[in-house]
């Protein structure tokens, strides 16, 4: 059992409990996921069965979508309903929609954005929600993002909705947060969902109980990998491969080698005119 299963995650799990859930219900230990999706939000997780595993570091995962809904008034540690309360404000109804879109659209691009000590960013080895349990002080470095669109999809009191494509990395409770900040209120994540990672989305995917009752589909791992090739092979050359020998192949971008109609290896280009290997998938 190999392939690319694209899971509707519940709010309330982690990604480690859909994992752990996942390995029951296939019965295989080989499963891992990427773009961790933290308890209280919903929606895409791409998980990896099998010798998939092993693609997680070439898989194309540098744009994601999010619905996202968040709350004037209201701010807490970890800029989520996960954290205790440390600001409030009385919201005063004084947003006109031509204010509000003007501020949100102000964060489209790219830009550096500080997140929450309550995440699992690492500083010196260790991650930062650990120096917020612990009570150590650290400095949290900013790092670079960019924020392709937002679409402010509507306002309900004081319950901002918005879509928003970003980078890989990004923040949304901190992004809104952030938002909030600008339109001088405290602000909170309430809602948020991933709807799409590059080119899978929300939409193909399973809940646990669809998979749990065998309706599920997996996908080859090409579709995770839209910046390689597929390149047929003769059964031939399987030693050579499996040997992790140079190919004398003519190709420009890096390509998935099949044998047989069965993924075998992925190769890419060198100097010296060889193709070498860059992972085995047995």
């Amino acid at each position: 059992m190999n392939g690319i299963l694209l899971v509707n995650k519940e709010k309330g799990m982690t990604s480690h409990d859909v994992i752990n859930k996942l390995r029951k219900i296939l019965n295989t230990k080989k499963i891992g996921h990427c773009g961790t999706l933290d308890p209280m939000a919903e929606g895409l997780l791409v998980c990896l069965v099998g010798y998939a595993t092993k693609i997680n570091p070439y898989l194309n995962s540098a744009t994601k979508v999010y619905d996202a809904t968040f709350r004037l008034g209201v701010a807490t540690t970890t800029q989520d309903l996960e954290g205790e309360v440390i600001e409030t404000k009385e919201y005063q109804d004084d947003l006109t929609f031509d204010k509000l879109h003007q501020t949100i659209f102000s964060f489209i691009g790219p830009q550096k954005q500080t997140p929450s000590i309550y995440s699992a960013i690492k500083v010196n080895g260790k991650k930062l929600y650990e120096y917020a349990r612990n009570n150590e002080e650290v400095i949290i470095p900013s790092r670079d993002i960019l924020v392709e669109k937002i679409e402010l999809r509507g306002i309900k009191d004081n319950d901002i909705n918005i879509i928003v494509q970003c980078s890989s990395g990004t923040y949304i409770r901190t992004l809104c947060f952030d938002i909030a900040k600008k339109l001088n209120y405290p602000g909170v994540l309430t809602k948020l969902i991933r709807l799409n990672v590059d080119n899978f989305s929300l939409e193909d995917a399973y809940t646990l109980e669809e998979i749990s009752k065998g309706n599920y589909h997996l996908l080859d791992i090409s579709k995770g990998l839209n910046n390689f090739d597929v390149v047929e092979l003769d059964n031939l050359l399987l030693k050579d491969i499996k040997n992790g020998k140079p190919l004398l192949i003519n190709q420009e971008r890096p390509f998935i080698i099949r044998i047989n109609n069965e993924n075998i290896a992925l190769y890419d280009k060198s100097n010296d005119g060889y193709a070498k290997i860059l992972r085995g998938l047995w």
